[in-house]
């Protein structure tokens, strides 16, 4: 008789619909056999979900942030995965959702998986907060060294981790599924489209950005933003305060099929961050390998992680900092320099067959066979 698949939940607090690096993740699972579900919150202005191969669930909470939001949805992971009748292992995605998991898991004796997307306690949000922050300190502390494998998104954290945690972290990147590569092809005539796509959150540099497009005109260059984010309004308000006009358009939530649309249409890609917090300063993001697969050059803080991969294949503008002209200076060098720019995206074509989902996900599917294999 055939044994059961292994079951496998993963947790996050965000609503699925945006999340593309566990959507990648859970249907590797899947498609390796595995029944995955991931499990999230549902909120008012919730979209309804895309079809997957993985099975997706939303908890609803009465709190929808703060303090007492991440109180409440870890209790209902707790009792959810304390009487849930069947699974195998629980993969706690960040430090939000791993101190209920975790809890849950040595209760009823499963396996407990931690995936950091994030160095939490440097989030920019707790860095000024020493009691807020202290407590997912000792979160951190108490439970990750109990999980029986973690993994996080680049190479910096997980050296970082282990020395703080003394606990092995495998690096799982957060890189696309590959595309087709296209023609080079010259630019069409008209403005220079300058895309960001992202949470318009703290930190992102974006209210400089906005400075910096006082210094073009509308015919030469643009600005699409793409996302949403608590500064939304605040950016908006800005956009008309600055007379940006259109300059600058926003483009609010949009699916990732259509994402990949829109950033066809762009010319340069952005990925800007404060060096606000270890959080931001050791990040790799996923669109900085976004913009590689749709073959479009960007500009990105010169952090240690994209310092690194620039030396292995050289697809971005490094800046030192978010000063107005620091960002006018490289954006006016590649809007000017057509021989730079061809380089880059030259460079784009042939990293893109490296970085892709099809060769990291061998990495992460070796983490849960070892997981199984220690359990039987």
């Amino acid at each position: 008789m055939n044994a059961k698949p292994k079951k496998i939940y993963c947790t996050v607090t965000n609503d699925l619909s945006q999340d593309q690096r566990m959507q990648r993740i859970c249907t590797t699972l899947t498609q390796a056999g595995y029944q995955t579900t991931l499990l999230g919150r549902k909120l008012p202005n919730s979209r309804p979900l895309v079809d997957y191969v993985f099975t997706q669930k939303r908890l609803p909470c009465f709190f929808k942030k703060g303090k007492f939001f991440y109180l409440e949805y870890n209790i209902r992971l707790f009792f959810f995965f304390l009487f849930l009748r069947r699974y195998d292992t629980v993969c706690a995605v960040d430090l939000d959702t791993l101190l209920a998991v975790s809890w849950a898991c040595w209760w009823r004796r499963k396996k407990c998986i931690y995936d950091a997307h994030e160095y939490f306690t440097e989030l920019p949000e707790l860095v000024e907060r020493p009691k807020i922050r202290a407590l997912w300190a000792w979160v951190a502390k108490s439970c990750i060294p109990r999980v029986a494998a973690a993994y996080t998104v680049c190479q910096s954290l997980a050296d970082i981790f282990e020395k703080e945690y003394h606990s092995k972290f495998e690096v799982v990147r957060n890189v696309p599924f590959a595309q087709a590569s296209t023609p080079t092809l010259s630019r069409q005539e008209g403005p220079y489209i300058l895309l960001y796509q992202g949470m318009l959150n703290e930190g992102r540099g974006l209210e400089a950005l906005l400075e910096a497009m006082q210094y073009f005109d509308k015919e030469e260059v643009q600005l699409w933003l793409v996302g949403e984010g608590d500064c939304s309004a605040a950016l908006r308000r800005q956009a008309e305060t600055l007379e940006l006009g259109e300059k600058v358009k926003f483009w609010g939530f949009i699916q990732p099929a259509a994402l990949k649309e829109i950033t066809q249409k762009a010319d340069l890609g952005l990925n800007l961050l404060e060096n606000k917090g270890l959080n931001y300063y050791y990040s790799l993001a996923n669109k900085f390998f976004d913009y590689v697969q749709a073959e479009k050059p960007s500009i990105n803080m010169d952090f240690p992680e994209y310092r690194t991969h620039c030396q292995e294949f050289e697809v971005a503008i490094l800046v030192p900092d978010l000063a107005v002209e620091s960002l006018v200076a490289s954006i006016r060098g590649l809007v000017d320099d057509s021989d730079c720019y061809s380089k880059l995206q030259a460079n784009c074509k042939a990293a893109k067959k490296k970085w892709t989902w099809e060769q990291e996900e061998s990495i992460l599917l070796r983490i849960y066979e070892k997981i199984f294999e220690s359990a039987d």
